[in-house]
């Protein structure tokens, strides 16, 4: 543990070796020593029964640390242009392994998936989009990246509403259309990105509709609210034939 009158020494040999954020556990017995860290721009980050986090960023610009999560939530755009062939992807700056992917990053509390996936496109990349539909989910448990959470991390189909790539450079080494074929078939890419690639191919060749997962809002139980609902579509006779909307 790092005894207060050394806090001021550790936070300007932690910025001078470029690190863009600190993290403070603090035992419930020794919470004196949160005031003199929050004295000195730290904040709370979390709370457990024996102990608080508390962060301090240490980077240019507003804190880009995640919140804390019970479920973490991260949201990825396949930006597909059909007239070309080609999907937008991104090789992320902070990554020991190169590998292509696609662009994205976590949902914000009350944020649909949708706007989610067009937000982070444009936040990461520049290229504006409009959501599709939903292609893959991916889940794990026990996820470093989420604090030892759960973890659920969706891929979107978008549709390209501009092309111009002004990609973060803060986020990101590359950014770069590339020909969705080659996507599926290098080794530099991430297996989630392969495989979506290969079902994107699919959905080329036989049509989207075959790997689509639609969305659908309806009314909730409660009075006033509503939810997104994603699920493939059904075929027009067929919802003729059952009286359906």
């Amino acid at each position: 543990m790092i005894v207060p009158r050394t806090f001021p020494a550790a936070i300007q040999r932690w910025r001078s070796e470029g690190r863009i954020a600190a993290w403070l556990h603090i035992p419930i017995l020794q919470s004196h020593f949160i005031a003199p860290a929050a004295s000195l721009g730290f904040c709370f980050h979390h709370a457990k029964p024996h102990s608080s986090t508390l962060t301090l960023w240490l980077g240019e610009g507003p804190s880009r640390l995640p919140g804390y999560a019970t479920h973490q939530v991260g949201v990825a755009g396949a930006v597909f242009d059909v007239s070309t062939r080609k999907v937008l992807v991104v090789q992320d700056r902070n990554k020991l392994k190169n590998m292509w992917k696609f662009p994205g990053g976590l949902s914000e509390p009350g944020e649909d998936i949708a706007d989610t996936a067009v937000r982070e496109v444009f936040e990461e990349t520049g290229v504006k989009s409009e959501f599709r539909s939903l292609l893959s989910i991916r889940q794990q448990h026990r996820s470093p990246g989420a604090f030892g959470m759960s973890d659920m991390y969706l891929v979107c189909r978008l549709q390209p509403r501009s092309f111009t790539i002004n990609f973060c450079q803060q986020e990101c080494l590359k950014c770069e259309w590339i020909d969705l074929e080659n996507l599926a078939r290098t080794k530099h890419t991430t297996p989630i990105t392969s495989r979506v690639a290969r079902l994107l191919l699919y959905g080329l060749r036989e049509g989207f509709d075959k790997i689509d997962l639609s969305m659908e809002e309806l009314p909730a139980v409660y009075t006033g609210l509503f939810y997104k609902l994603y699920h493939r579509e059904l075929p027009e006779s067929y919802k003729a034939a059952m009286g359906a909307d």
